[in-house]
């Protein structure tokens, strides 16, 4: 599990690896709120292309990320997703709410 992220033109991309589950969902909500509080970006931009594996928890880590998006006026999407994180956002609804693309910019 890790994170990293870059801010370029008011675009906060953040880069998520491995296994998203119960285990690493706290941290990764800790971490991404904290990340666009402090660059306040236009747009916020969650990466899946190097995540192998995600259950329910992976939703709330995306709708948490929404929520602070929502509350700056910002626009959050998803990119890079493989058929399993896929799967999960289209079967929860997910993909109504938030702009997701299969590749990354």
């Amino acid at each position: 599990m890790q994170l990293t992220s870059y801010l370029q033109d008011g675009m906060l991309t953040i880069v998520l690896t491995g296994e998203i589950d119960h285990h690493c969902a706290k941290h990764y909500i800790r971490t991404i709120t904290a990340k666009i509080e402090a660059y306040t970006p236009q747009i916020c931009i969650l990466d899946f292309q190097e995540v192998t594996f995600m259950d329910s928890s992976g939703i709330a880590v995306v709708i948490n990320a929404l929520r602070n998006m929502a509350k700056i006026e910002g626009k959050l999407e998803l990119a890079g997703l493989q058929p399993q994180p896929m799967k999960v956002f289209r079967a929860s609804g997910v993909d109504k709410l938030i702009t997701m693309k299969e590749e990354v910019k």
